[in-house]
């Protein structure tokens, strides 16, 4: 029985490519249940996970920008946040999209931090009734690895040219000098997401210790301070996509097959450990 088995697995190990290559065309020429007649009017986006790069969302809201069937975008946010700069990118990005067709946020999980700054240009915000919303705030953080380096008998060697060009460095500890440069970098971060906030969301800037300082909220609690606009599950949201871009026969765009086989095949576990090692950057 065990060498029968051992055979089996050995012919899957052999013919593990072919059969994966099949399996990708069947995915592919699988007959849709979407017929011409049923030609999608609105979209779905998932921004799902550490925001690490922002090129696969801004492929499909440019998509979903050009594509004069499409009249409204649903932004389906289940993320803590991540880098600065992608989460900048998809903001304005919907803020340009909400100029041609409505765009409504969606906070399945968690819109949090730089995927709360994602969602802010949105028509609308909408947010589960146990989503955590907020964490309006800036983090830069390194490990202190002197003393271990020391019990180890590790000595770091290096040659610079720039005051602060060790500002970060996990070799030692920081010096008042490099503390003062990072903490004005996350001061110039935390201001302009703010400012984008107040902006966005029509709230007074002056204000901001009750929404922002990092204040992590329930949902009831992120609309009391402005944060969202209703409390409501998906179905409710995707009735106010349809509403927002007057359509009275909603038909949701379909997910590509093979885009979505390989999303399923990529680990999330390889996004947390990225989240984790990506280096020191100011995060949201």
């Amino acid at each position: 029985m065990f060498k029968s088995i051992s055979h089996t697995i050995k012919w899957i190990g052999d013919h593990f490519k072919g059969l994966l290559f099949l399996l990708i065309l069947l995915l592919i020429f699988m007959p849709s249940n979407e017929t011409p007649l049923q030609k999608a009017n609105l979209q779905e986006i998932k921004l799902f996970g550490p925001i690490m790069d922002a090129q696969k969302v801004l492929k499909e809201i440019e998509k979903a920008q050009r594509d004069p069937a499409i009249k409204g975008v649903l932004l389906n946010v289940n993320s803590p946040g991540g880098s600065v700069p992608p989460s900048i990118e998809i903001s304005y990005a919907i803020r340009e999209l909400q100029k041609k067709k409505p765009v409504i946020a969606y906070a399945s999980g968690i819109m949090a931090s730089g995927s709360y700054y994602s969602s802010i240009y949105a028509q609308k915000i909408i947010a589960n009734p146990g989503a955590i919303v907020g964490s309006i705030g800036v983090i830069m953080e390194s490990a202190d690895l002197e003393g271990l380096m020391n019990k180890l008998g590790v000595k770091p060697q290096v040659v610079k040219q720039g005051t602060y060009k060790e500002a970060g460095t996990p070799t030692r500890e920081w010096t008042p000098q490099e503390r003062a440069e990072l903490e004005r970098l996350t001061k110039d971060t935390y201001e302009l997401f703010v400012s984008d906030v107040a902006k966005a969301r029509g709230l007074d800037i002056n204000n901001s210790k009750a929404y922002a300082d990092a204040h992590i909220f329930l949902a009831s609690r992120a609309k009391e301070v402005g944060l969202i606009d209703e409390v409501g599950i998906i179905s409710q949201a995707k009735a106010a996509v349809a509403k927002a871009a007057q359509v009275k026969k909603p038909v949701w765009k379909k997910r590509d097959k093979l885009e979505s086989f390989i999303e399923n095949l990529t680990s999330k576990a390889l996004l947390q450990i990225q989240n984790y090692f990506y280096g020191l950057k100011a995060t949201l």
